[in-house]
């Protein structure tokens, strides 16, 4: 009924690429708010029939995916961003700081990922 006037975003960050087989459009990402240029690049590459470099940078991206979402969205990306460097603070209330144990998973992820 909609014809071509329907556009599909993925806003699972680990589902992207499956979205887009099936007709996606884009995505709305949490990943990209910290690498932005790589998660852009997958799209890219998808999009351009790259499919092998695209899904190793989806792939490559699930550890950290899965750490970003360790707890409530955003705690976990605006932790993120703290580590690396851009002083965001601490999340307005009701929303508190990633916990400590889950603070480590994040940077062991963002260090898996090439960020540190």
């Amino acid at each position: 009924m909609c014809g071509d006037n329907l556009h599909i975003y993925s806003g699972n960050d680990d589902q992207v690429l499956p979205t887009l087989s099936l007709g996606g459009k884009g995505v709305i990402s949490v990943l990209s708010n910290i690498a932005p240029k790589k998660f852009t690049t997958m799209v890219h590459d998808f999009f351009l029939g790259n499919l092998k470099d695209a899904t190793k940078i989806q792939l490559e991206s699930i550890e950290l995916i899965n750490a970003l979402f360790c707890e409530v969205n955003p705690i976990p990306v605006k932790e993120a961003i703290n580590i690396l460097g851009y002083n965001f603070g601490s999340p307005r209330l009701p929303l508190v700081n990633l916990s400590s144990t889950n603070k480590i998973v994040l940077e062991n992820a963002m260090k898996n990922y090439g960020l540190l």
